[in-house]
């Protein structure tokens, strides 16, 4: 049984990584001693030694150990063996170019659609969805597939931005991007707001957290989702 939590991002504005999250993820982790981290993604380019080490103070703090999938001899062993997974945010495009270059995409897909506890953030959620098309990093590597791991039957959008009023950007709104996605692509795009994350227990998708997402149809009128709401039909 699925046991997923993929959250729009790591740190919220003024709070320490993970800091918010940590009440829930004691109980998602529940009775695990260690977890194995994917540290692939590097955010600003940090190292995987030094991205391991943030990640196991954070953790330390609900008496969780933490240890690197690069330390292992045999990343797809680590998985099997794995009590518990988690992969944490940076650029989405690095992250699954690893996941391919190492051959671990699908030895991780399996082991947590059997029921190792998984945490996604940022990227690490993207690639929880059916691909990684609705990213918002930019195309650092070129990856061999944007096929991800198809936890949950649609795409997601981390760090979900509304447009801001009065705002003299001149860019492309998150909306617009989604909306050229779906020019090209038919499956529903979840955006979730900072502070917000899905709950996956077996095949019951949750929307968790204090606001509201923003789903996105092919050919639709974009809707708000409330938190709580039940997304297990939605594909």
């Amino acid at each position: 049984m699925k046991k997923i939590i993929i959250a729009s991002t790591s740190t919220l504005h003024n709070g320490s990584y993970l800091d918010y999250l940590l009440p829930t993820l004691a109980s998602h982790f529940k009775g695990i001693g260690n977890l194995l981290f994917i540290p692939y993604a590097r955010p600003g380019g940090i190292s995987h030694d030094d991205y391991t080490s943030k990640v196991s103070e954070a953790f330390a703090k609900i008496g969780i150990g933490v240890k690197g999938i690069h330390e292992f001899d045999n990343p797809i062993t680590a998985l099997e063996q794995a009590e518990g997974i988690f992969t944490g945010g940076g650029n989405t495009f690095l992250l699954v170019t690893q996941l391919y270059k190492t051959g671990i995409i699908e030895t991780l897909e399996k082991v947590v659609k059997n029921g190792t506890p998984y945490l996604g953030t940022s990227a690490g959620s993207n690639i929880c969805g059916l691909t990684m098309g609705t990213t918002n990093d930019m195309p650092i590597v070129y990856p061999p597939s944007f096929k991800t791991l198809s936890f949950v039957p649609f795409n997601i959008n981390p760090h979900y931005l509304d447009p801001i009023e009065g705002s003299t950007h001149m860019g492309e709104t998150r909306e617009t991007r989604i909306n050229e996605f779906h020019h090209f692509n038919s499956q529903p795009v979840l955006g979730l707001r900072e502070g917000s994350w899905l709950e996956v227990i077996g095949n019951k998708i949750t929307l968790k957290g204090d606001l509201t997402a923003r789903l996105f149809r092919q050919n639709q009128t974009p809707e708000e989702i409330t938190t709580g709401s039940d997304l297990s039909d939605l594909k």
